[in-house]
């Protein structure tokens, strides 16, 4: 995750609520929001030394700024997403001519097929999870599959609060993996056991997973992390990654962090 597509905060807001977290009596506060993004970024540009391409935000798009559910890019093709909720669909239009207009090749599923991007496609570089239930269709990873020629592990989300996989399960460059196991069933855990060996599975207690500990941004041995997360901090730290905390809840209001608002364009 060197380069990374991010939309800035401009019309960010609570317009509808399609998650747990969203409610519309709990209003952004502009100026905060700004204030945070800009900090954001500057870790990932100054501190982690993450390229930085920034597309535009649009009126009445307030998730927009989540570039995360963008699609997904491998090489110099992009699949674009195909959002289950009528308000963000608007959205896929400006995700797909941003990509084409940086030269990618975009591709698009069938639109009965909902797949929210790289929120809910993630992995090492031999193996690959999708997240489904909450979102995106367990139908649409064989498709996938068929597209970019990797074997899709499908793992059921089944806690409303971790609504896209990247909300609790975070791969790590050095092979590991930062997760919250009780976002996941039987079988869930099970094919995260048999990929993953269990010296390389970091369980983030709960109470740090809903301060959105495992949406955060690997670069190299750089950690992007929401403030407030000091015993995931630590699980990171005692196996070599150097954490940068920043705040960001005005975001989590919407379901959000450092994560969501990132998208790996190499």
């Amino acid at each position: 995750m060197s380069r990374l597509l991010v939309c800035p905060p401009k019309y960010f807001q609570i317009d509808y609520e399609i998650n747990p977290w969203m409610r519309r009596e709990n209003a952004v506060d502009p100026s905060r929001a700004a204030g945070q993004w800009q900090a954001l970024m500057k870790v990932l540009e100054e501190e982690v030394g993450a390229g930085i391409e920034r597309m535009q935000p649009v009126p009445g798009l307030p998730d927009l700024v989540f570039t995360a559910n963008a699609g997904v890019v491998v090489g110099r093709r992009a699949l674009v997403s195909r959002f289950r909720y009528p308000e963000r669909q608007r959205e896929e239009a400006h995700f797909a001519q941003w990509f084409r207009e940086h030269g990618y090749e975009v591709l698009t599923l069938e639109k009965t097929l909902y797949f929210e991007g790289a929120g809910d496609l993630l992995g090492f570089p031999d193996t690959w999870f999708g997240g489904y239930r909450q979102r995106s269709d367990i139908r649409s990873f064989p498709r996938l599959s068929e597209i970019f020629q990797r074997e899709i592990i499908p793992l059921e989300l089944i806690d409303s609060r971790f609504y896209h996989l990247d909300t609790c399960f975070c791969p790590l460059s050095g092979g590991e993996l930062l997760y919250l196991p009780t976002a996941f069933d039987s079988y869930g855990l099970a094919a995260i056991a048999q990929r993953i060996p269990e010296e390389r599975r970091l369980a983030v207690p709960e109470e740090e997973a809903i301060r959105f500990a495992c949406n955060a941004v690997c670069v190299g041995k750089e950690v992007v992390i929401p403030a407030g997360c000091p015993r995931t901090t630590h699980l990171l730290e005692a196996r070599g990654y150097h954490t940068h905390a920043v705040e960001l809840d005005e975001f989590m209001k919407s379901g959000g962090a450092a994560k969501c608002l990132t998208l790996a364009l190499d």
